[in-house]
């Protein structure tokens, strides 16, 4: 048997073409695939503990991929029955999206108000409670999401609406493009997916250029920040006490070390062996503090 040749008909049978649009790329760069990936797995994490404590079945959400697709190009890939949280983000005409099963949905809700671990396929549209509860739910997520994503967000997202079929729901144009996470969901025994679309007018401007170049002259400026930023441990010491090894094995519970600080004497502040400042002993609300009154010139 030959093989098709590049023109054959049987060849082009095979081969799926898809239309790309250079003025609008879907793909992502590396350093930008890499900033969302991060976001969006600390978001899944906050979720799966959300879950568990809400649904009160251990809950487990991970990141399965991170894509820049076409609104309809999400949509069309999606249940049509489903649950659609059309969710709406200041300032951005496009609108965000999270969809999970309706089913799923459904379960959830029912362990939320006391189910056991077998509960049958529930297979119909919300009523007003389990609307309510639906909703409160979701408000959690929404605020996990926010703080996942942190600088990359300028505002919350809020509930627009809830719909049941994804292919009548139009959260936004056809080829807007979006940012779409797909995770995969296991509450106690059951597995399912869930997606996130984002519109990519809200995330891209704060993600920052996709290959940066730095002035190498700089290098000294951008060392001594990165350092000033550094977390070091800093202590505030009483002056020592001496004691023989015979008096630390003989210590009893009860037992009072004098120290010699006298009392008019501010304490040490201690950075890696070497004091750098001088404080009086405070407080602060409910916690020990150290007043700082000299600085140690070195």
């Amino acid at each position: 048997m030959s093989t098709p040749t590049v023109g054959s008909p049987g060849s082009a049978a095979q081969r799926k073409v898809e239309v790309y649009d250079f003025r609008r790329p879907t793909t992502l760069v590396r350093e930008h695939h890499r900033v969302l990936e991060m976001a969006f797995e600390s978001f899944a994490r906050q979720w799966g503990t959300q879950l568990t404590a809400r649904v009160r079945v251990v809950s487990q959400a991970t990141l399965a991929s991170v894509t820049m697709r076409t609104y309809e190009d999400y949509v069309t890939d999606l249940p049509v029955t489903t649950t659609f949280v059309v969710c709406e983000l200041d300032g951005v005409a496009p609108r965000a999206v999270l969809q999970f099963g309706h089913t799923d949905a459904l379960t959830w809700i029912a362990h939320m108000l006391g189910a056991g671990s077998s509960i049958p396929e529930i297979d119909r549209k919300f009523t007003d409670v389990e609307r309510v509860l639906v909703t409160t739910l979701v408000n959690e997520t929404l605020r996990d999401l926010r703080h996942a994503l942190g600088r990359l967000l300028d505002g919350p997202l809020q509930i627009s609406s809830i719909q049941h079929n994804s292919q009548l729901a139009q959260a936004a144009p056809s080829a807007e493009l979006m940012i779409v996470a797909d995770l995969q969901l296991r509450v106690g025994e059951r597995t399912s997916r869930a997606t996130l679309a984002l519109p990519s007018v809200a995330l891209m401007p704060h993600l920052g250029e996709a290959n940066p170049t730095e002035d190498p002259a700089d290098a000294a400026l951008r060392a001594r920040k990165h350092v000033s930023r550094s977390l070091v441990d800093v202590d505030v010491r009483l002056t020592g006490a001496s004691m023989t090894p015979g008096q630390v094995i003989d210590l009893a519970v009860g037992d009072v070390v004098h120290l010699p600080h006298p009392q008019s004497r501010p304490l040490d502040v201690v950075v890696d062996g070497h004091v750098l400042a001088r404080g009086a002993a405070g407080s602060s609300g409910s916690r020990l503090a150290c007043r700082i009154v000299t600085t140690e010139e070195n």
